[in-house]
């Protein structure tokens, strides 16, 4: 076995320590006092040399204590090495799985990106190949353009043109986003609003009262509102005070039994009713004194108004046809002023007939005027927009729109010509004098 390794030291004090092995060769001892520069163990010795601790050639017996310590060792070292793998196979599972969710994050943005924008399909000019479908070119539009409407319309005519599909898609449009910006149109909650009209059309709707008068009859009460509708443009009043008049006549006649002598006085105290709920400078008491020729006093005129919403209980916001007209006209998407006055007209012929106003509550009365001004002006009958809006599907109107359209070609002989001289002037836009739909009547025959 070769000898250990053993570090020099001067001895203290100039004692030299005989240490004879073998042949009596004389060796120097280390010294105890310099041990924290040297350390040393049995089976070998650890130098430390510019600070820095250097293991020392080992040479020791192979005991079975000493082996074991060499195995425990490799153990741990083995251990040591099993749990870094293991961390570093985490640390790569963790980077994939984080790649990953990186990933699925770019795809679903680049999803909501493909949806904000819109492909435009356009056929293509040049000649149709063998199988029938020409080519198609797809576009992006910009994201700031905001024409949903027009870009599906032409999307479905294009894919029509190509044979892509049969029938082009009618898309319902919504008429109420040019009015975010006006306060007044309460964009927020009109929808809520209508819903609420619809019910409580039920509720104040009038029902069948000419049996309980004896009398007058239905001829009377047309005379009466063929000569308010021509005090009404006389007064040059609102169209929202005629709708409420003839609201509040009917109500009150379905109450209170009526001698023929006292019903043109029940309308001018409608009338005057109507006009200070819904004018700003409504018209005096003695306006209507001298418009009906001082066939009443102005006592009698405020008495028979003291009657009337003593009756009604003084409730007069209710849903009138007006009321949907404006809503209806409006989902005709892109209504003019010729389509707007010809609704007007046939709501307002609907109104004087008698049955036509206790059969039809004011909602389906509204869109059957709607309806049947469209096929008088040749336009599209009905619309998947007017259906969502109206809540009325096509064949739910036909009747009404068909009783409507009658009027229409009877009103040039009939002898109540009110409402067809005011819809004859040019600031009404003479649609009275358009022809009437006579396909409408054919197809409902």
């Amino acid at each position: 076995m070769a000898a250990r390794a053993v570090l020099q030291e001067q001895p203290r004090g100039g004692v030299q320590q005989k240490n004879v092995q073998g042949g009596g060769e004389r060796r120097n001892r280390t010294a105890l006092g310099d041990i924290g520069n040297v350390v040393t163990s049995r089976g070998g010795a650890i130098a430390a040399v510019n600070g820095i601790v250097k293991p020392q050639a080992i040479n020791r017996p192979l005991t079975r204590r000493f082996c074991a310590q060499l195995l425990a060792n490799a153990q741990a070292d083995a251990e040591k090495k099993k749990v870094q793998k293991q961390g570093h196979q985490v640390v790569d599972v963790n980077v994939a799985g984080a790649r990953k969710e990186a990933a699925a994050a770019a795809e679903q943005r680049r999803v909501q990106e493909k949806k904000k924008t819109e492909v435009v399909v356009v056929a293509d000019t040049k000649p149709k190949t063998p199988s029938g479908h020409g080519k198609v070119e797809q576009k992006l539009a910009s994201k700031k353009k905001k024409t949903p409407t027009f870009t599906s319309f032409l999307t479905a005519r294009s894919k029509e043109a190509c044979g892509l599909t049969k029938k082009p898609h009618d898309l319902v449009v919504n008429i109420d986003e040019g009015s975010i910006e006006d306060e007044l149109a309460v964009v927020e909650y009109v929808e809520d609003i209508y819903s609420f009209y619809k019910i409580a059309e039920d509720e104040s709707r009038v029902r069948d009262y000419m049996a309980s008068q004896p009398d007058i009859n239905e001829k009377m009460r047309s005379i009466l509102v063929d000569w308010l509708i021509e005090v009404h443009y006389k007064f040059e009043l609102r169209k929202e005070t005629l709708y409420l008049t003839i609201n509040i006549i009917d109500r009150f006649l379905s109450m209170k039994v009526v001698p023929r002598k006292e019903l043109q006085l029940v309308g001018i105290a409608s009338m005057l009713i109507a006009c200070k709920y819904e004018e700003i400078w409504a018209p005096e008491v003695n306006d209507f004194v001298q418009i009906s020729d001082k066939a009443y006093v102005r006592e009698q005129v405020l008495g028979m108004e003291k009657a009337i919403l003593g009756n009604l209980e003084w409730y007069l916001t209710v849903p009138t046809p007006y009321m949907f007209l404006t809503r209806y006209v409006k989902a005709s998407v892109t209504p003019d002023s010729e389509m707007e006055n010809m609704s007007y007209f046939f709501s307002e012929l609907g109104m004087m007939n008698y049955s036509t106003t206790i059969k039809y509550p004011p909602s389906l009365l509204a869109a059957s005027s709607v309806y049947a001004a469209r096929c008088t002006l040749n336009n599209s009958p009905w619309t998947e927009t007017l259906k969502h809006y109206t809540g009325y599907s096509e064949n739910q109107l036909k009747e009404c729109a068909k009783l409507l359209v009658s009027f229409h070609m009877a009103a040039p002989e009939n002898r109540l010509r009110a409402v067809y001289k005011k819809f004859s002037k040019p600031d009404n836009g003479a649609v009275a004098l358009r022809s009437p739909a006579k396909s409408l009547l054919a197809s409902t025959s």
